[in-house]
């Protein structure tokens, strides 16, 4: 029985009640669901405290006994079947007034999905860690984009190295998706690269190249798109040129050189990741 109605144990009216928080996590969940229903009640009508971490059977059967004995009302998310079975017939076998917050909606999936559910604490922080973990690499991805945040490059898991239009700009944006800190740094003619460029370790530094005549392509259609035209950005000659001087900064470094013409970025991405991870 998920929720139970308890008493009211004597208790005033406009007398603060405790509303008690158990919790194999940090109680988070419960935590926002209470604030929501608060917000229906006059401020001092009940006050919460947490009980986080409660990981055993015996937990569970000194914070119900002295729960019970203040007359507090019990919001539980267990994630274990066991803790959740223990924890209902605790609050039942003291008439406490109580709410399982998690196990009704646990259930409702597992029966619909067929599946037997995880029973593990915690994996909403996990879930919540990763998503801000690639925020943040997309936040350093942004600011790391075309040769900015040199300063800062060594801080990256990936660099990506080549000329104009060879997909850099994607290719970070999406490895950032995966949760990597991608810089990338154009090769630019008669321009050195950042000395921090050749300070960061080979591995994690990866060279773009494209065939001549797909990248001069590439450059006339975008040209066009601008209303501009510049014939050495679009010149095969000028475009060969380009690409062998980008080699040889490659070749300087001792980077994996990775083709991108006429490949999806997600193909590209995961070469990169398999050198990357090998």
């Amino acid at each position: 029985m998920p929720v139970s109605s308890g008493k009211n144990r004597g208790r005033k009216i406009g007398e603060e009640r405790i509303i008690l928080i158990v919790s194999d996590g940090i109680g988070e969940t419960a935590h926002q669901v209470t604030k929501a229903a608060l917000g229906q009640f006059e401020p001092g009508t009940f006050r919460v405290v947490r009980l986080p971490k409660m990981m055993t059977k015996q937990q569970l059967a000194e914070a119900v006994k002295d729960g019970c004995a203040e007359g507090c009302i019990f919001l539980y998310t267990l994630a274990n079947p066991d803790m959740r079975a223990e924890m209902e017939q605790l609050v039942a076998a003291c008439d406490a007034p109580a709410v399982d917050i998690l196990g009704p909606v646990i259930d409702t999936l597992s029966a619909s999905a067929g599946m037997v559910p995880l029973g593990v604490a915690g994996t909403m922080r996990q879930i919540d860690r990763s998503y801000f973990e690639r925020i943040g690499a997309m936040e350093f991805a942004v600011s790391h984009d075309d040769g900015r945040g040199a300063e800062t490059l060594d801080e990256a898991d990936i660099v990506l190295i080549g000329v104009s239009r060879t997909s850099k700009t994607p290719l970070s944006m999406y490895l950032a998706s995966r949760g990597y800190s991608v810089a990338n740094i154009p090769l630019v003619p008669g321009t050195d690269p950042p000395e921090e460029l050749f300070s960061v370790e080979p591995r994690r530094v990866f060279g773009l190249v494209i065939e001549t005549d797909t990248l001069t392509e590439i450059r006339v259609k975008r040209m066009g798109e601008l209303g501009a035209y510049t014939r050495r950005y679009a010149e095969p000659d000028a475009v060969e040129r380009e690409l062998e001087w980008a080699r040889t900064i490659m070749r300087r470094i001792g980077c994996v050189v990775i083709k991108t013409g006429g490949r999806a970025i997600e193909e590209s991405a995961q070469e990169i990741l398999r050198y990357y991870n090998s």
